[in-house]
């Protein structure tokens, strides 16, 4: 298959344990966008946390994409334009954070252009996404009256069982207004309805006329799911998570072993 497009998750299968991208893996990026290819990073961070990986990789140079909020937006490196845009529905804010702050130990953030808000008390998952993205974290007593402005996505971080009690309770009451779903085992996302990385891939594709046999996805994590069985190859990382290695197509090394570089050695060199 002639592939035309590299869709990477970031943490756990672009970047290493150290969250970096290596030296041979970023050379090989910037080889195939030579020759042609889209890359694409596709990540539940926000857009400030996906913006300096597509800028080590050149995205802007090369028409690349940033598909940030786990799909919720898509940017296009080359002008800046958001090209597809979802947020939450206002009303679900205030009951979901009510319905968190019942559960011990859980923290309620979301996102303004350079900061994490945090609902209730910052935990050390909250601390985790805010390393990630290297955003600090605002504390604010009230925060269904300050996230008064569209959001993409509400973040709960909290202890993997807790969380685990959550879902069902949350799934069944929003099943029709949002999708709600784990990134890492510490990460709840809720996000707009049927927003998953498939359904935005879906969108991209279109819009500039390729298909999802054309198309190469990479990830390890629950979120990356729906795009590896999309893909025309789905590819997941030694160190994916067993759901992920039972959907995919094909198992490559771990991110701690250049395992995109394989996947570009292996299919698009």
């Amino acid at each position: 298959m002639d592939y035309q497009m590299l869709v990477l998750d970031l943490d756990g299968t672009l970047t290493n344990s150290r969250k970096e991208i290596t030296e041979p893996t970023r050379k090989a990026l910037i080889e195939i966008q030579e020759a042609g290819k889209h890359v694409v990073l596709a990540s539940g961070r926000p857009i400030n946390g996906v913006r300096p990986l597509a800028a080590k990789l050149e995205l802007e140079r090369f028409g690349g994409y940033m598909l940030s909020f786990n799909g919720a937006r898509i940017t296009q490196c080359s002008t800046g334009n958001v090209v597809y845009n979802r947020t939450l529905p206002a009303e679900v804010i205030g009951p979901i954070f009510e319905f968190a702050r019942s559960y011990p130990g859980v923290d309620v953030a979301t996102y303004d252009d350079d900061h994490i808000i945090s609902g209730l008390e910052p935990n050390k998952y909250t601390k985790i996404e805010s390393s990630i993205n290297s955003m600090p974290i605002i504390q604010t007593s009230d925060f269904v009256s300050y996230v008064d402005f569209p959001i993409n996505k509400l973040l709960i971080p909290g202890e993997p069982a807790v969380l685990e009690e959550m879902i069902p309770v949350l799934k069944e009451k929003y099943h029709s207004l949002l999708n709600i779903y784990r990134s890492e085992p510490y990460f709840l996302e809720i996000m707009p309805q049927n927003i998953d990385k498939a359904y935005s891939l879906q969108k991209l594709l279109s819009s500039i006329g390729l298909t999802a046999d054309s198309m190469i996805c990479c990830g390890d994590g629950y979120n990356d799911v729906s795009m590896i069985e999309y893909a025309g190859l789905g590819v997941a990382m030694e160190n994916a998570q067993p759901i992920v290695k039972d959907t995919a197509d094909f198992i490559t090394k771990s991110n701690d072993d250049d395992g995109i570089l394989y996947v570009i050695n292996q299919f698009l060199r």
